[in-house]
């Protein structure tokens, strides 16, 4: 899985339920791979009956394997930033609870700092009128959620969760993103 150029790289982020970033991430030229799964708690390989309890200390997340060549980590943060709501606490829309939480799991110092200054920039716009509260914290490892939660909105577009929640903003990524979607 290596770009003609470079070798690919592994972003990982957390924004309220997987299968709407999935489906996000999926259609970014550039995005080689999109897995949901869970990271940032103590539960080694915790199913998602385990970490819906709140209590494995994971959050929802997906695992964007991606080359730089083609699209760069500061763009997908901009895709995280613009796609969720960064200023909720362990909340977006619908979905409470920890694992739902805004997250950034840098994989190295690059990622760390680059996110980090994102952040700070965006804070000092004031662009929301609460605080982002999204964390920005060294990833430790990433446990892949079962068969059936991966490719969740492709596999299922005619569920309710699919049509009220995941459509509504994979049309509004859509139109802002157009240009960056994958052919």
């Amino acid at each position: 899985m290596e770009s003609t150029k470079g070798k690919l790289e592994v972003a990982t982020f957390g924004q309220g339920c997987y299968w709407c970033a999935e489906a996000i991430f999926q259609r970014l030229e550039g995005v080689i791979k999109v897995e949901s799964g869970f990271s940032g708690g103590t539960t080694v390989n915790p199913s998602y009956k385990e970490v819906c309890t709140g209590l494995t200390g994971h959050a929802e997340v997906v695992q964007v394997t991606f080359d730089p060549d083609i699209i760069s980590f500061d763009e997908l943060l901009e895709v995280f930033w613009k796609t969720h709501d960064p200023t909720t606490l362990n909340q977006q829309g619908n979905d409470i609870g920890t694992q739902y939480r805004s997250v950034i799991f840098y994989h190295n110092e690059e990622q760390q700092h680059i996110a980090e200054a994102y952040k700070r920039k965006l804070d000092e716009q004031h662009i929301w009128d609460d605080p982002i509260v999204t964390e920005i914290v060294r990833f430790k490892a990433f446990y892949k959620a079962d068969r059936l939660h991966q490719n969740y909105f492709d596999n299922n577009s005619e569920q309710p969760y699919c049509q009220l929640v995941i459509l509504p903003k994979l049309e509004k990524f859509e139109k802002v993103f157009k240009n960056r979607l994958k052919k």
